[in-house]
């Protein structure tokens, strides 16, 4: 099983708005601009292949900041099309606290970082032994319903804990604050929590919400 002392103290950084990945998700990604085109090449010329999702923020003084919390995901699929573009997954690895940023003349950010608080990321799947899963589906339909959106529910009752959990966590129609509040969630309990409660606050027509 890996540890946080087998992952690197310095990664790549792919700051994007209201994207989440994490521990053992797949995040599909199109990319297209020339700093992080370069940024795929050099990753596939690593040992790990990883990169760091994070989320961009404001920062006091108003330049463009970094949130302290991201996931690193693996570079698990590539393809290119014919103009150039690269189509990958990211495989979720580990959460990650950001130290600080490396300087240099890299086009892309890239960040100095520690694993140690999310040993738990690199271990099994999580479960969450107290979870309500007929209510938590009927409180989904009601979500679905009122933004308009369809699934496969069947795939849905039949899923593990975790992996119900953390893929609606990244592919729900959330604010970006929302989805940091879901990553820096310290357990898959607390993610259902927060995940239930974000919803419920939605469905009675709190910010955020994109009903028209």
């Amino acid at each position: 099983m890996m540890k946080p002392m087998d992952l690197p103290d310095q990664i790549p950084l792919f700051p994007l708005p209201g994207a989440l990945l994490l521990p053992r998700g797949r995040l599909p990604l199109h990319i297209f601009e020339p700093r992080y085109l370069q940024m795929i090449e050099d990753c596939l010329k690593t040992e790990r292949r990883l990169i760091g999702m994070i989320q961009p923020c404001k920062a006091r003084d108003g330049t463009d900041g970094l949130s302290r919390i991201g996931c690193a995901g693996r570079l698990t699929g590539f393809s290119e099309t014919e103009d150039g573009r690269y189509m990958i997954t990211l495989s979720g690895v580990s959460r990650f606290r950001l130290l600080g940023e490396v300087d240099g003349f890299c086009p892309y950010r890239r960040g100095r970082v520690r694993w140690d608080d999310f040993a738990r990321d690199l271990s099994r799947a999580e479960e969450d032994p107290g979870f309500d899963r007929d209510a938590f589906l009927g409180l989904l339909a009601r979500f679905f319903h009122s933004q308009g959106l369809d699934t496969d529910w069947a795939s849905l009752k039949d899923a593990e804990d975790e992996l119900l959990i953390n893929s609606l966590s990244m592919l729900l129609p959330l604010d970006p604050e929302d989805k940091q509040a879901l990553l820096e969630a310290p357990d898959l309990v607390t993610r259902r929590e927060t995940l239930v409660t974000l919803l419920e606050f939605r469905l009675r027509g709190g910010p955020g919400d994109i009903r028209q």
